[in-house]
């Protein structure tokens, strides 16, 4: 395991337990008590944890990994999810997307599929509408994609603009489909964010959609995050991946929603 491996599996199991000693995560990760407490004091550095004697705990009252520590956790699943949503996409769609990894990973896998398209000059195989700093930075070098950024702050552990300022933008917007990252969706509760701010704009995106399509792997299925985004009745199509089991998947096709498992 590499030390952004480590380091990432070494966060989420402090977001689960809030308080781990050094020897309690040198044993999960079978690693030296004397790596863990370098990876302690980096990311205490960090202000990704709060040191303390003998290990370290959350830092805040809401715990939230940092985009660049997701990235690594279920990425297999992660890129079967955008294969199977990329599919989805028609070419010359006006598509919404909010930040996440599995979303990253989703638009990247929709411009590849439409690379190859033979257009006209000057002509977009799709027009993508983010609220996500990396993800328009990554693609707005392809020809092939217009991209259109909303307004807003950032948001450091996402890359996210958020707050009154993207409204205007949104609302003057007609969307083909919303591909919509969640930190979790459950049946009854709809889909959900960590952060309310976040919430905020994913359900502009939602709403200014004919379709919404949630991409969330099996872990997040199921779950309940702090911020509401929408009720299940606004989301059209789950793709998550085959690690979720039918007794999961029941619920969703029970109350309407197409579910693919990639």
């Amino acid at each position: 395991m590499d030390k952004h491996a480590r380091r990432t599996a070494l966060l989420e199991l402090l977001g689960r337990a809030e308080r781990l000693s050094v020897e309690e995560a040198a044993e999960q990760l079978d690693v030296s008590a004397a790596t863990i407490r370098r990876d302690f004091d980096e990311l205490d550095q960090q202000q990704l944890l709060v040191r303390t004697r003998g290990g370290a705990k959350v830092s805040g009252i809401t715990y939230e990994l940092p985009l660049r520590y997701k990235a690594a956790s279920h990425a297999e699943e992660k890129l079967r999810i955008a294969a199977a949503a990329a599919a989805l996409v028609e070419p010359g769609s006006m598509v919404g997307v909010n930040g996440g990894t599995t979303t990253t990973e989703t638009v990247r896998a929709i411009a590849l599929r439409l690379a190859p398209l033979a257009l006209p000059a000057d002509t977009e195989a799709v027009t993508l509408v983010t609220n996500a700093l990396n993800i328009a930075h990554e693609l707005t070098i392809r020809p092939e994609v217009k991209v259109v950024l909303t307004g807003g702050v950032a948001r450091a552990r996402s890359y996210e603009l958020v707050g009154p300022l993207a409204t205007p933008v949104l609302a003057e917007l007609t969307l083909d489909l919303t591909v919509l990252g969640v930190n979790g969706i459950d049946a009854e509760d709809g889909a959900s964010a960590q952060n309310e701010a976040e919430a905020g704009i994913n359900k502009l995106l939602v709403e200014r959609a004919r379709r919404v399509v949630v991409v969330a792997d099996s872990s997040k299925v199921g779950r309940r995050a702090f911020a509401r985004i929408c009720g299940i009745d606004a989301v059209d199509v789950l793709v998550t991946d085959s690690g979720a089991t039918d007794e999961q998947i029941e619920p969703f096709r029970a109350a309407g929603v197409e579910v693919v498992r990639a």
